[in-house]
């Protein structure tokens, strides 16, 4: 019997962190290019690496980097349901952009109900504006013990008829059995979703593979859609971990002066660490994320990134001695740089009743502020500067940092600045080309490294634009688009935003896209977001 045709198609994986983000990104690219009006959506996400949209709700940062590469404005109903783990056992709920309030683990199965009817509308809002919907899943749909009351695999797939691709990572080895296991593991109400599969991130020769691909049809019935290469250029933003060997530099060797080393410190709740990644970009810096107080210690620079549970992870930074090594190298004068969480853990007094219910305690005293947390998120996309340089930037965050009377501290960026110590509530100033390499100059001087800028640099916005287009041009070259799309009601519909330029060998934009992951309006303010 032939399949209904669907308004969109769910590209589910074999596990987390196989790459359905990857390829949801290269898909939305891929088919804009072709005039089809698309846009992504993920049920539900766990990640505390968020994004703010332009109306000031607050969205999983993949879906906002997906929505650039689909040309899209990026809205909450892309990503309705985003958890931000704040321990193993409980998570902070913000629904359609907004806080919701807290889901405990033990509720995680139970809980759902209404959080899945705001997926469906969220997703039948997107379907009614779009020519198609390119639905990631999350983490697997095998996941048995998770099946009732799922609304983000199985659940949305047999909700709206959506047909199923899954994605497995031949990188970690035992693909196959990993794709076969998860067709064998549904029951046949569920099977009846799946149609394809994608191998992702292999290297070598493909035609090993063929005798395990056609096994793997002839088992399943499933049509093998095509292999994606490995792709070692494309680190596009972390979602549920950080993946730094994807775009962490080598640390420098001894007497390599003219490198800049930035040891920035694992929390264990880490929060929007893609503020780095800019860092990684650009030539001659060398980045390890690190919980080693010697790697601390040593660094041309350190940096605090943000965190989901600002006392618990000042806590541990305490217990695992890299506090006295921050605290070490700013009585030196040597730069420390904290970014939201990080910049709380800096102040000299922390009042938290909400994350962590511990009232007032002492943070390491480095910056002249007292930091106070309330119900109230803050989400906004401020704009400011720094000696001359714009920084466009977002924030999401409970703390309220306030400063002490009588300091002599310098303003930085909604932050404060004392000697080599720099804390900043803004998230996403290092994307900023001119402000993140005029800074890393200071940085240098400071700590005696003979990095400057390269002048031939490629922008970061430039850079993550190539990454999506190297992802795109993968997919249209590796995959079966158009058997993808028979299985969709999708017809182009819009102008090419993309055009071919064989010279350059890739796709370059007409016009600029709507939305994109830098900031571009003023403040918003509302409630929601984390530190």
């Amino acid at each position: 019997m032939p399949h209904q045709a669907a308004s969109g198609v769910l590209i589910a994986g074999t596990s987390s962190d196989a790459g359905k983000s990857l390829v949801v990104t290269g898909l939305c690219r891929a088919l804009a290019r072709r005039g089809i009006n698309v846009a992504p959506f993920k049920a539900q996400n766990m990640s505390n690496n968020s994004m703010v949209c332009a109306d000031g709700s607050e969205i999983g940062r993949a879906q906002y980097l997906q929505a650039q590469a689909a040309g899209a404005e990026p809205t909450s109903a892309m990503n309705p349901v985003l958890l931000k783990p704040g321990s193993d056992r409980r998570s902070f709920v913000v629904l359609r952009g907004k806080p919701y309030g807290t889901l405990e683990a033990g509720q995680y199965a139970t809980g759902r109900a209404a959080l899945a009817e705001a997926a469906f509308a969220a997703y039948q809002e997107l379907a009614a504006a779009h020519d198609l919907v390119i639905c990631e899943g999350a983490g697997s749909p095998a996941e048995i013990n998770l099946r009732t009351g799922d609304y983000v695999n199985l659940g949305l797939a047999r909700r709206f008829k959506l047909p199923m691709i899954i994605v497995g990572d031949i990188d970690r080895g035992g693909v196959f059995a990993s794709l076969y296991g998860t067709y064998a593991l549904l029951d046949d109400a569920d099977r009846a979703t799946l149609r394809g599969y994608v191998i992702n991130k292999f290297r070598g020769d493909q035609s090993i593979l063929q005798p395990g691909l056609e096994m793997l049809t002839e088992r399943t019935g499933l049509v093998g859609l095509g292999v994606l290469p490995w792709l070692p250029n494309v680190w596009l933003d972390a979602e549920d971990t950080l993946e730094v060997g994807a775009w962490r530099s080598s640390p420098r060797a001894s007497g390599d002066r003219d490198r800049l080393r930035v040891a920035v410190v694992r929390l264990p709740r880490v929060s929007n660490i893609t503020d780095v990644e800019a860092l990684a970009a650009e030539p001659g810096v060398n980045v390890l994320v690190t919980t080693d107080p010697r790697v601390v210690a040593d660094a041309d620079l350190v940096v605090l990134p943000g965190t989901r549970t600002t006392v618990s992870d000042l806590t541990w930074l305490r217990e695992t001695e890299i506090a006295e090594a921050v605290m070490g190298r700013a009585s030196q004068g040597r730069p420390v740089l904290g970014i939201c969480g990080g910049y709380q853990m800096l102040a000299s007094a922390i009042d938290d009743e909400l994350e962590s219910g511990a009232g007032s305690t002492f943070g390491l005293g480095l910056l002249p502020i007292r930091v106070t947390f309330s119900d109230d998120k803050v989400l906004g996309r401020p704009l400011g500067s720094w000696h001359g340089h714009p920084v466009a930037a977002y924030e999401i965050h409970h703390g309220v940092a306030e400063p002490i009377d009588g300091t002599d501290a310098e303003q930085f960026l909604d932050g404060w600045r004392s000697r080599q110590t720099w804390g900043t509530m803004w998230h996403g100033t290092l994307e900023n080309d001119d402000f993140r390499r005029a800074w890393l100059t200071e940085v240098a001087a400071a700590s005696g490294s003979d990095w400057r800028p390269r002048q031939d640099a490629p922008a970061f916005a430039e850079r993550r634009e190539t990454m999506i287009t190297t992802m795109a041009d993968a997919v249209e070259e590796h995959l079966d688009l158009d058997r993808l799309l028979s299985w969709t009601n999708a017809r182009p519909t819009k102008p090419n935003f993309w055009r071919k330029t064989p010279a350059a060998g890739g796709f370059r934009t007409k016009t600029p896209p709507k939305g994109g992951t830098g900031a571009r309006s003023k403040d918003q303010a509302g409630s929601g977001g984390d530190a």
